[in-house]
Formats: C-alpha cells, sequence, structure tokens
C-alpha cells in the first residue's frame, strides 16, 4: 500500500506535468503549521529562478490547476506568501484510505521486496557476573531493532555475545584455586573425567568474580596469577576449560532467566570463547599477507587512513606475551559469523565510549579481508543511562545496581500506583498488572530517547500515568479495549461497517495521524531508530484521547456513525498494539 504522502505527491505531480513544471518539486511534506494547513508542497520556491516567476505566482498556478479537478482530494487547496502550496485532505478521503489500511493484514505497510540476512550483535554480559544496570540499554535497543527490522521481512539473527574469555574468567579461576584447590581441575596431571556437577552455585560465582577483582587491584602477586591462568585458559589447559563449561552452564542459565524477565531474547548464545578456534588461521593469514607487524613485541596492523580527523591508533592482534585481546576475539567472531551464516550485514549495539574500537575494528576486518566488501559493518552507540544528578545511575548507598533490583523496584511502584487508584484490587491481579505495567515504564522510559543520546533515569516520571510515559500508552489502549469491550456486551456488532468521514477535527486528526503509521515503520527500520516509533504512538494516544473526551462513542445514537467511530478505534487498537509490540512490551486487559 502505497504511503500517504506519496499518493498526495503523486496527485500534486499531474498539475506540475499539466504546466510543464518539472514534477521532482512536487513532494508533498506534513504541515509544520497544521494550525494552517495539513500538508505542504514547497516546490515554487524552489522553482522560481529556472521558471522565471515569483514563487507565489507558481504557487497559485498550481492552485488553480488542482481546483480544476472536481474529484479532487482536497478540500482546501491555497497559494501563500511566499510561495508555499498548502493542502487539506477531503475527508471522504482519508476515510476510504484508512478503510484500505484496515484491510491490510500490516495496516498499509508492506513488507521489503529486497531483504538482507542481518546479524544483531547486542547484549553483551559477562559470564559469571549478574546484570546491572549498565545491560539495560544494549539489551532493550536491540531487542527493539530486532523486532523491527523482522517486521519488514529481514532475517535476523540476535547473538548475545557473551563475555567468556578475558582476565574475568583468570580472576574466578584463580580465586576458586584458592578456596577449593584440591578440585581435579586444578592438578595437571588429572587425566580422569571430570564432574558433571559444577562445584559451585550461581550465587557462590556472582560472589567470587567481584571478591577476586577486588584483591587484583591491591596484590599485583594475584593479579599476575590470574592474568596467568587467563592464559593458560586460552591455551586450552584441560581442567581450566572444564571450569569454563561449568561456568557457561550455571551463567547463561541465570541470564535467561533475568533476559526473559526482559522480554529480550537472542538466537545465538555464543561468546568470545567460540571464537578462540579461530584465531591461529586469522593471525597466520594476516602475518602471510603482510597486514601485520611487531610494535613492542605486541602484533599490530595499521588502520589510520589519509583523511582522519584524528589520530586512529593500529588494531592491536595479539600481546606480547601471544595472549589474545577484545580486538582479537571481535575479529575472529566476525571470521566465524562469516563462515557459518555468511550475513549481508553486521551490526553492533554497544555503549558509544567503544566507538574507537569498534572503527579499529571494522576497518582491519575490511583491509584484511575478513569481511567482503559488500557486507555492510555497522555501530550504534548508545549514550548513558544516567542519575537524577546527571551521572551514571547508581544505588541509594552509591553502587552498581542490579538489573533485578531496578525492575523490582520498578514493580513495586507500579503495584502501589495501582493501589492507590483501585484499593479494591486482588492483589494477585494488581502485582500482574504492575510487572506488564512496569516493563512499559523501563522500556518506553529509554527507547523514547534517541538511542545515542545519555537520558535521566526517573522512576517517578516513568512510571506516571501522565506525559511521555509507558503508562500513559497502556492506559491509552486498555481505554479502547474497554469502549469495545462495553460496546461488544451491548449486543452490537460493526464488523461489517467501514469508517467514515470525520465529523469532528479531532476526529480527523487521529485518521491522519493513523494514515502516517506505513511511512513511520519503514523509517524506523531504516534508520534503526525505536525511538521514532515512541514518538508516532505517542501522537496518536494523544489525538485519540482528544478525540475520546470530546466524543461520546457508546452514546451516539447515529447507528452508522457509532459503528464507525467503533471501526476507527479498532484500528487505533490494533496499530498501537502492533507498536509496542515492535518496543518491545505488551498491554493488559485492564489498569
Amino acid at each position: 500500500m502505497k504511503k500517504l504522502l506519496d499518493v498526495i505527491s503523486e496527485y500534486v505531480a499531474q498539475a506540475f506535468r499539466a504546466l510543464e513544471l518539472d514534477e521532482k518539486y512536487a513532494q508533498v511534506v506534513w504541515s509544520a503549521r497544521p494550525d494552517l494547513c495539513e500538508f505542504q508542497c514547497n516546490g515554487a520556491m524552489a522553482l522560481a529562478k529556472t521558471a522565471h516567476k515569483a514563487p507565489i505566482q507558481i504557487a497559485e498556478a498550481l492552485a488553480e490547476k488542482l481546483w480544476e479537478d472536481q474529484d479532487s482530494m482536497f478540500e482546501d487547496i491555497s497559494a501563500v506568501k511566499p510561495g508555499f502550496l498548502n493542502l487539506k485532505l477531503k475527508k471522504e478521503f482519508l476515510a476510504s484510505y484508512l478503510a484500505e489500511m484496515q484491510k491490510s493484514p500490516r495496516f498499509g505497510s508492506d513488507p521489503l521486496s529486497k531483504t538482507k540476512k542481518i546479524v544483531l550483535d547486542y547484549g553483551g554480559p559477562n559470564v559469571a557476573k549478574p546484570l546491572h544496570v549498565g545491560h539495560l540499554r544494549s539489551a532493550i535497543i536491540g531487542e527493539s531493532i530486532k523486532r523491527i527490522l523482522r517486521y519488514m521481512g529481514h532475517e535476523v539473527i540476535g547473538d548475545v555475545h557473551l563475555g567468556d574469555w578475558g582476565l574475568q574468567m583468570g580472576l574466578i579461576i584463580t580465586e576458586l584455586s584458592e578456596r577449593k584447590g584440591d578440585l581435579p581441575y586444578f592438578d595437571p596431571d588429572y587425566t580422569g573425567a571430570y564432574p558433571e556437577t559444577p562445584p559451585f552455585t550461581i550465587e557462590e560465582l556472582e560472589e567470587i568474580y567481584p571478591t577476586a577483582s577486588a584483591r587484583s587491584k591491591e596484590d599485583e602477586a594475584y593479579k599476575e596469577r590470574a592474568m596467568a591462568a587467563t592464559h593458560e585458559l586460552q591455551s586450552g589447559r584441560r581442567g581450566y576449560r572444564a571450569l569454563l563449561a561449568h561456568i557457561l552452564t550455571l551463567s547463561v542459565g541465570d541470564l535467561k532467566k533475568n533476559y526473559e524477565k526482559l522480554k529480550v531474547s537472542f538466537d545465538l548464545w555464543k561468546g568470545e570463547s567460540d571464537a578462540d578456534p579461530f584465531i591461529p588461521d586469522m593471525v597466520e593469514m594476516m602475518k602471510a599477507k603482510g597486514f601485520c607487524y611487531e610494535s613492542e613485541g605486541a602484533l599490530v596492523v595499521d588502520v589510520a587512513e589519509e583523511t582522519d580527523a584524528k589520530e586512529i591508533p593500529p588494531c592491536m592482534i595479539l600481546k606480547s606475551d601471544g595472549a589474545s585481546l577484545y580486538t582479537t576475539t571481535d575479529l575472529a567472531t566476525l571470521v566465524m559469523r562469516m563462515q557459518e551464516l555468511s550475513p549481508d550485514e553486521v551490526v553492533y549495539i554497544v555503549d558509544k565510549r567503544q566507538e574507537l574500537h569498534f572503527v579499529q575494528v571494522f576497518r582491519c576486518a575490511k583491509k584484511t579481508g575478513i569481511v567482503p566488501e559488500n557486507v555492510s559493518l555497522e555501530f550504534i552507540g548508545f549514550g548513558t543511562m544516567n542519575g537524577k544528578d546527571g551521572k551514571p545511575f547508581k544505588t541509594r548507598d552509591g553502587g552498581v545496581m542490579l538489573l533485578s533490583n531496578l525492575i523490582k523496584e520498578i514493580e513495586e511502584r507500579m503495584y502501589e500506583r495501582i493501589m492507590e487508584t483501585d484499593p479494591e484490587a486482588q492483589e494477585k491481579t494488581a502485582r500482574e498488572t504492575a510487572e506488564i505495567v512496569g516493563l512499559s515504564a523501563l522500556k518506553y522510559g529509554d527507547l523514547s530517547n534517541q538511542a545515542s543520546k545519555d537520558y535521566i533515569f526517573d522512576i517517578d516520571r516513568f512510571t506516571s500515568s501522565e506525559g511521555n510515559t509507558g503508562p500513559y500508552l497502556l492506559y491509552t489502549i486498555v481505554r479502547i479495549k474497554s469502549i469495545l469491550r462495553k460496546y461488544e456486551e451491548s449486543g452490537r456488532s460493526a464488523e461489517d461497517a467501514g469508517i467514515g468521514p470525520a465529523s469532528t477535527d479531532s476526529e480527523k486528526n487521529l485518521m491522519l495521524r493513523l494514515a502516517g503509521y506505513n511511512a513511520m515503520i519503514e523509517n524506523a527500520a531504516e534508520e534503526k531508530a525505536p525511538h521514532k516509533i515512541c514518538a508516532f504512538v505517542y501522537e496518536l494516544c494523544n489525538a485519540f484521547n482528544h478525540f475520546y473526551h470530546e466524543t461520546k462513542i457508546l452514546a451516539e445514537e447515529d447507528e452508522k456513525r457509532q459503528q464507525s467511530e467503533i471501526r476507527l478505534l479498532m484500528l487505533t487498537k490494533d496499530v498501537l498494539l502492533q507498536c509496542i509490540d515492535l518496543l518491545g512490551f505488551e498491554a493488559p486487559e485492564k489498569m
């Protein structure tokens, strides 16, 4: 189904052609002054020089030509100085567009004719550590982008890309060796089978890492042992690999539960360790083809370009002791993805402070041929989630807040609000609703901001049912559901009815907002920008609530008028539900 602006622009282009004007200037846009008109065409001003006429003369000629068509789609056409062509759609035309949109299985949004296989790298948690607020944005933004791209027809493979290969593993192994040194994993001469059951619980594991990390900052000898353990793990020491398998089993199981709570899922649960087998051949290829050289004992690849405005350091492939780095495993991961998945595009959703790292990795991957030229590599850097003091979000005592605790705090706040509104509500139902609405508060509070920007996490504002918040959207959806339920319970039906012309300005405004759905979705997918969906649903909810407050839908005496309004509500509800699904949350039946 054609986008509304395209339909209008094509119609206006007929007038351009009739006046022998270049139709490339016939593009129509949404009006910047909705109080004056709904759409406008500014082509007359661009044409003034070549047409040797004042812009207003061209605009007036276009308006006159458009008025000649008795079946015009416009109810008002006016030329305004210095050369704007202002347009208002006929209510009948808009109603017919929405009727077609309602019949479409995707509300007029057609899947793309040319689609891609896209690997989406988001999540990025370290194993053996609980998720904290620093992991929130990658998970939420990545999940929404995945859903949007799939909706448009792309094949999208979500990979969590676990951090399971760096110094943190060596720290855990070193601390375990001190606590449980008699275990067979630490005996280099042991040749038997290792126990199937992990020698620790997830709770122990989550306590071990911070303890080891803190000690390594004060005890240099301890840190050196941890670095040596990391190197031995990466070199294939059998006992340490068995410990890694235990750590992954426990940690991945726990991570999956936490991500499930966020309604975030991944197709692949691969980590840095999965890329390790690809490192030796990759390094040998770089050496053989002369891409890398030694610098102070380390192996590096130059990735600087003449056009660089600032210095881009060489990409380090191996440290002087032969150990791999993040750049090594990220490059090897690309080797693995090219061989196993053959994607058209790989997209990374990571903290924007990592941009330089990915510039180095991408350039190195292209320069060395790891990634073919026709495969796109994209970095989507997100800003930080800050507290009201403008600094990275912390607990009240200044520590890093666990993600599970943040979710609980939001759910508890939503539960309190629900009970304040309805003291008679059953606790079980109120808790279930608080969980659904709390997730909307958390996700919408994040996604409504452009990904690259920092934002202030304000739990009071995010959980409010007023303003640009997740709960406000859900209250609107629940309100629509309630009206439709009452209408159905009255024994009436609008299934065979259509959407008729708007009878009020607020109804027409609601219809106009709905008509922009397919263009918005296409743009959000193209730019991988969930915040565009947020802006759309907020405006749509505002338009609906304005219409609702001045329209007595259930008390309407004109049956045909009422059926039209009910059909409009059905479309509004369905579009809103589709949008929030793409954002990664859902709506309850009641609130």
